[in-house]
């Protein structure tokens, strides 16, 4: 299993009639919940899929292909199109501000006389 603490090897025992559950990790994951929601967030800041695949293998050592990372990433798909599918306001406000400052230092030169 990988995890954020790097590869651990876990034993799980058998039992003829298959009702032993564990309870560490659901049946058959392969990845921890915190490298995956590690994926995702920085899948949502823009971080791309090679970067990413690459970030976690320097930190974590355990590696990802970009495609595994896209897999991961796609759990975000629900809530973006919910966020695309949102009900929008019939008002809104648009503050927009342009300036330019440019410091202009005069200096007055007397001659001399």
């Amino acid at each position: 299993v990988d995890t954020q603490f790097g590869e651990i090897e876990i034993q799980v025992p058998r039992d003829r009639n298959g009702m032993f559950h564990q309870h560490t990790l659901l049946d058959y994951k392969q990845h921890s919940d915190v490298l995956e929601s590690t994926i995702i967030k920085l899948y949502s800041k823009g971080v791309t899929t090679r970067e990413i695949a690459d970030l976690i293998e320097k930190m974590y050592g355990s590696h990802y292909s970009p495609a595994q990372v896209s897999n991961i990433s796609k759990q975000m798909l629900p809530k973006v199109e919910a966020y695309h599918k949102r009900k929008l306001s019939d008002k809104f406000f648009c503050v927009y501000l342009d300036a330019t400052y440019l410091p202009l230092r005069r200096e007055t030169f007397e001659p001399y006389v």
